[in-house]
């Protein structure tokens, strides 16, 4: 593996790792790798073995083929969205999934686009 494939794998991982809102500390105990051996690995300085790879996947909720960079989605996960929270409509739930991999920018715009049309709702009723 390249030194390009070996940032790519680590980009992706810290990219998953932040989606999920994990510290490298608590991946690399799930993993059990120690949490320096980690992250190396999310600073392309080292590849992991094949085992090491696979719970690295399993973990962050991505394909190994995205890790690798050979899908064609470069940020594609694969746990599916968790079900409702007790008394949560399932249409929030979506929402809030596909939220979760917004940069912080753009959920403030959606936040105030969501203000605006709440207030202009209320103004009618």
């Amino acid at each position: 593996m390249d030194e390009k494939q070996r940032h790519a794998l680590g980009d992706a991982a810290r990219a998953a790792r932040l989606r999920l809102g994990l510290t490298q500390a608590e991946v690399a105990k799930k993993v059990r790798l120690k949490s320096g051996v980690y992250g190396r690995v999310e600073r392309g300085a080292m590849v992991p073995s094949v085992p090491t790879l696979r719970r690295i996947c399993e973990t962050l909720g991505i394909s190994s083929d995205v890790l690798l960079s050979l899908g064609t989605r470069a940020h594609e996960v694969t746990t599916p969205a968790p079900p409702p929270a007790a008394g949560e409509h399932p249409e929030l739930s979506r929402i809030i999934h596909i939220l979760q991999e917004w940069p912080p920018e753009r959920l403030a715009l959606l936040r105030k686009l969501l203000e605006t049309a709440d207030t202009h709702l209320a103004d009618e009723g």
